[in-house]
């Protein structure tokens, strides 16, 4: 396709032009004739971001870098999402060191602020099991002024550690952060560190964590503390240790939660004794809980989606029971939640009626990212022809537009389901609306369509494939030549 250059070339209109090019390689051509063409133009942090953002996507590294030395000679000012999206670009190529050296090397870009690309460094390290470098990375930039969001740095430190069950030397990070710097102001930190100290059974230093929130973030009663001690409670519970469960109740009541004396019952955990009955026991603390809250939103909807991210549905249900009467309105939110655990446990019809009928009920607008889970989830489920329908509904909605996501998991699931005909009409209707297939979407409807005997369509694809500059897996070839 040829390209229409305007008369005076400004960055807002080359990022347009590039963005709609299907071949990364068209885009890298168009971004660098810019200048040759227009001797005064000059590119900008935007334009950089897009081209970067298309290499990397498409897995062309060595073009992405030299954009990035360009970038980096040009000195323009660029944000601090184009080197998040590098950084990720190389550990996905295998390219650690590479990723390393560009973080360490930001202080020679025209950047003042590396908070997203200082955590999207220490998250990849941790995984890759880098645990005493990310430490010593984490200690060498923590206090330097262009990490501007330092709590949510010490964040996700804590939480990739807890994730590879470290909580040991997540605990040792917290309190070296809170005696040099300052303590950390959010209960994200907390619920984090609360979480991984559980699961590693350090049930001693959880209760102690517990008791330092009381006085440093809990002292106003927020309801929204509530999932902290929620972890605490189950895992106490988990482990038979009602007596000591029962006893930090009353304190999360009475300190935490500012509860009113009426709603401070003493329960009755003699039939969870001796680790009978761990469920009742989880289900008294829970009631307890949710009755003990102060009645806000926040705090109903925090419950509630965590509830149903644990998989407690008739848990989540009782808390937007109470939210109800309260009188509160359950939000968007709640509902995205409700979706996910219903689709997680293939309770499908179930999760349709919370958008065809409890959305209408309570005067909610569905959103799309509520529509992914339940079309992803259907999918799953082996019906693709019902997602179909809900795709329709959504595109008749105002204001609800498909995204990339919507189209790729309904092609996967038509495909799973060996409806290639219908795969390859939407196939069709993604890149009409300026979306572009990943390699292996492509490949699966093409290897469908050689299945059902369609080599023409089947070539088709192959032909749109190698205009985007993309390969076809090994099964697409093997398909094609078993057809001809």
């Amino acid at each position: 396709m040829s390209i229409r250059w305007p008369r005076v070339l400004t960055p807002t209109y080359l990022s347009q032009i590039i963005q709609n090019q299907k071949n990364p390689l068209k885009s890298l051509h168009i971004f660098n004739e810019a200048r040759n063409r227009y001797p005064n133009y000059r590119h900008n942090g935007p334009v950089y971001a897009t081209l970067i953002n298309i290499l990397s996507t498409s897995n062309r590294i060595a073009d992405m870098k030299q954009v990035i030395d360009q970038m980096k000679e040009d000195s323009c000012e660029c944000q601090d999402s184009v080197f998040s999206t590098s950084i990720r670009a190389y550990a996905k190529a295998g390219m650690l060191n590479e990723a390393i050296s560009l973080f360490k090397n930001l202080d020679q870009f025209n950047c003042v602020n590396w908070t997203e690309s200082f955590n999207t460094i220490l998250k990849i390290m941790v995984k890759e099991s880098k645990l005493e470098s990310a430490h010593h990375l984490f200690l060498e930039n923590f206090g330097k002024w262009e990490v501007k969001s330092r709590t949510r740095s010490l964040t996700w430190l804590i939480d990739v550690l807890c994730e590879k069950r470290r909580s040991d030397l997540a605990l040792q990070v917290f309190q070296e952060m809170n005696s040099q710097y300052c303590y950390p102001t959010t209960r994200e930190t907390y619920q984090v560190l609360m979480k991984g100290l559980c699961e590693d059974g350090r049930i001693n230093e959880a209760i102690h964590l517990l008791y330092s929130m009381f006085w440093k973030i809990s002292r106003r009663g927020s309801g929204e503390d509530v999932l902290v001690y929620k972890i605490l409670l189950d895992t106490l519970c988990a482990y038979g240790h009602v007596d000591e469960a029962s006893d930090i109740l009353n304190k999360v009541l009475r300190k935490g939660l500012k509860a009113p004396k009426k709603k401070r019952t003493q329960l009755d955990f003699n039939m969870c004794r001796n680790g009978r009955d761990i469920e009742s026991a989880k289900s008294l603390v829970n009631n307890a809980l949710i009755k003990g809250v102060i009645p806000s939103y926040e705090s109903y909807n925090t419950m509630a989606v965590q509830l149903y991210a644990d998989g407690d549905i008739n848990g989540a249900e009782r808390v937007v029971q109470e939210m109800h009467d309260q009188g509160f309105k359950p939000q968007v939110v709640i509902y995205e939640a409700k979706v996910t655990a219903l689709c997680k446990q293939s309770m499908i019809n179930e999760a349709e009626k919370v958008i065809t009928e409890d959305m209408v009920e309570g005067n909610c607008v569905p959103t799309v990212k509520l529509y992914n889970i339940l079309i992803k989830g259907l999918c799953c489920d082996g019906k693709s022809t019902r997602a179909l329908w809900f795709l329709n509904k959504m595109c008749s909605q105002s204001g609800c537009v498909p995204n990339k996501e919507t189209y790729t998991v309904l092609v996967d699931g038509l495909c799973d389901d060996g409806s290639f005909i219908e795969a390859s009409q939407l196939l069709e209707k993604m890149l009409v609306n300026s979306y572009w297939p990943d390699t292996d979407t492509f490949s699966r409807v093409i290897t469908g369509l050689c299945l059902m005997g369609k080599p023409y369509e089947a070539v088709v694809w192959l032909e749109e494939m190698v205009s985007q500059e993309k390969i076809p897996e090994h099964s697409a070839w093997t398909s094609l030549c078993q057809l001809i």
